[in-house]
């Protein structure tokens, strides 16, 4: 049984466009290569070939992964969290490093350097569930590093 794939709205659109540009592009790019090596002869001892089958099989992987995230799509509203930290909430947190702001996402929609964090990550995990002016506490690598919510969005 697939498990539900939860994603924004956004990111929901995201993986659909990534989705159609390598059916159409990606797909006609690699039976371009294909054919390219193809004429270069012998294909038992031809790089170029092997290369491309393997960029090929890497390709339609992708694509299938792609179509069963969409198929098992769950749409989450941002924002959506009744005051609480919720997936799909903009969460803005203070630390003795000053103020981090991060969206709670599925983990197919993690992009940390858009500060969009997993809901699966120690960060995510620590902050689901709390309201403005709780302080968590999260275990990373480095020792447990305490945060206080500072505003839900």
């Amino acid at each position: 049984m697939d498990k539900p794939v939860l994603l924004t709205r956004d990111g929901l659109a995201k993986l659909e466009r990534e989705l159609a540009e390598l059916r159409t592009t990606g797909r006609s790019e690699i039976a371009e290569r294909i054919k390219y090596a193809k004429d270069f002869g012998d294909i038992s001892e031809n790089a170029e070939y092997d290369d491309a089958k393997n960029d090929q099989g890497m390709l339609e992987g992708r694509i299938l992964v792609l179509e069963n995230m969409l198929r098992n799509a769950v749409i989450i509203e941002e924002g959506a969290g009744n005051g609480t930290v919720g997936v799909g909430s903009a969460v803005e947190v203070k630390d003795e490093f000053g103020k981090q702001s991060f969206t709670i996402v599925g983990p197919a929609e993690v992009d940390v350097a858009e500060g969009r964090i997993s809901m699966e990550s120690p960060v995510g995990k620590a902050l689901l569930g709390h309201k403005v002016g709780d302080q968590v506490e999260v275990q990373s690598p480095g020792g447990t590093r305490k945060l206080k919510i500072v505003k839900i969005g």
